[in-house]
């Protein structure tokens, strides 16, 4: 911890705060979020397609409208986008503490959404900005940051929401409003600039760039039609997408697994509450100690491949535990029921803390340091799309596993989904996709 600290003061005054920015935007948001469902069908008494229909509609404005974000974060700046979807989101939030009628629920989701899709762009590629020659290290940082909040923000939202849910609504949108009036006073003014001046303009004492031809001078149509025509990056983008897909599990899959050998009641809780736990302090405390490590050991290319591949494996314990017969209670079963979850947990997160880093860099080379939130925006609309599409057939696979008997299906499937990706990252990279010639990387050391 104490290197984390110590990387974390060595950067830029406006990184540093956009890590604090993420962790408190996470803070904000996860504790209000998991207690949601429960206010909608408890509190207000919606039934359950209305409860499905208001979170949907949230996930759905904010994956649909992240290229409509970048696009606007790269024509407009970074600090108006990251400010405006702070505001929106002080809206939202506040909002679904005080509504109670259908469409007023669904206008307040929506909002909460459009708020990420606007500043989530905007701070990657002002982060990737000012970061320089130092993105991979500034996202491994930015990670350690990122699941802190999300650590954190459910245990305060416990509390709030014991003594009414209205004041954990109204705490979270006063989190954003602090939030918005920080990043007026203390963000300086960052626009995206043209070649390699968005790289390494900025100063990190005064911020603002002298930018000259910034990358939103052009139509909507020519920014859209130059990520459109950037065909490694959108190879990229698909082969990523299973590892978003695989990640999600630890909401979905894993948690389902354990509610089905652990039953309902106070063990399954805990088990589910230590899944969570693995996953966010393991990244907290060894985020930046595996991205060094790999960094001096392996090329980006191929540590994004060996990190998908371990997403891949992390569901090799729950194929294994197939294979036990499950006792018909006691520790046993409690054992079978949350040791492979917590352990494919554990390996998700060390694959995800190999690979983040080194994919959101690549992001950033695969633009060219041109329209970045642009590629951003769509990277997330292609890979939220992927998640979609991913939990749909787990669900599937996981209901039919159940009816026909094979209970080792959706995580053989999952498996197979790793090493897919895995391939494909790694066929990228060998093909010199993964580093054009503008942003070549060092060769491939021969230890890799």
């Amino acid at each position: 911890m104490k290197g984390t600290l110590t990387a974390f003061r060595s950067h830029p005054a406006s990184v540093r705060l956009l890590m604090v920015n993420q962790f408190t935007i996470n803070l904000g948001f996860y504790m209000l979020m998991p207690y949601l469902a429960a206010h909608l069908s408890g509190s207000l008494g919606l039934a359950a397609w209305v409860v499905g229909l208001v979170l949907g509609v949230r996930n759905f404005s904010q994956q649909g409208m992240f290229l409509i974000g970048g696009t606007l974060a790269d024509r407009l700046g970074y600090k108006p986008m990251i400010v405006a979807g702070m505001l929106l989101r002080v809206v939202g939030f506040a909002a679904l503490g005080l509504v109670g009628s259908v469409p007023a629920l669904l206008a307040a989701s929506a909002a909460t959404g459009l708020a990420g899709a606007l500043f989530n762009p905007a701070t990657r590629a002002y982060l990737a900005a000012d970061a320089g020659e130092r993105r991979v290290e500034a996202f491994a940082l930015f990670n350690v940051f990122y699941q802190a909040g999300i650590l954190l923000g459910p245990l305060v939202g416990m509390v709030l929401t014991g003594v009414d849910f209205r004041l954990t609504c109204l705490t979270a949108a006063g989190v954003f409003a602090a939030l918005s009036l920080v990043q007026l006073r203390l963000l300086p003014a960052r626009r995206a600039g043209g070649g390699e001046q968005a790289a390494g303009g900025a100063t990190a004492a005064g911020g603002a760039t002298a930018s000259g031809r910034g990358d939103g001078q052009g139509t909507v149509r020519a920014q859209w039609r130059t990520v459109l025509t950037n065909r490694p990056f959108l190879l990229f983008s698909a082969a990523m997408t299973g590892s978003y897909v695989l990640s999600f599990q630890v909401y979905l899959a894993l948690p389902l697994e354990i509610r089905r050998l652990g039953g309902d009641g106070d063990f399954t809780g805990a088990a589910t509450a230590t899944l969570f736990a693995v996953s966010g302090l393991s990244t907290v405390l060894f985020q930046t100690r595996v991205t060094a490590w790999c960094r001096a050991r392996m090329s980006p290319g191929t540590a994004l491949a060996r990190g998908v591949l371990v997403m891949g494996g992390a569901f090799l314990p729950l194929v294994l535990a197939t294979a036990v017969t499950v006792p018909e209670d006691g520790p046993g079963r409690w054992a079978l029921a949350a040791g492979p979850p917590v352990l494919a947990a554990l390996l998700l997160a060390v694959g995800t803390m190999i690979a983040y880093p080194f994919e959101m860099d690549t992001v950033v080379r695969l633009s060219g340091d041109r329209l970045v939130a642009t590629h951003y925006g769509l990277y997330n609309t292609v890979c939220g799309i992927g998640i979609t599409l991913g939990n749909l057939l787990t669900g599937a696979a996981l209901d039919a596993a159940r009816s026909a008997g094979l209970s080792a299906l959706p995580w053989l499937s999952l498996l197979a989904l790793g090493v897919l990706c895995g391939a494909a990252v790694l066929a990228l990279h060998r093909g010199g996709l993964l580093a054009p010639p503008a942003a070549a990387e060092r060769t491939e050391p021969a230890t890799a």
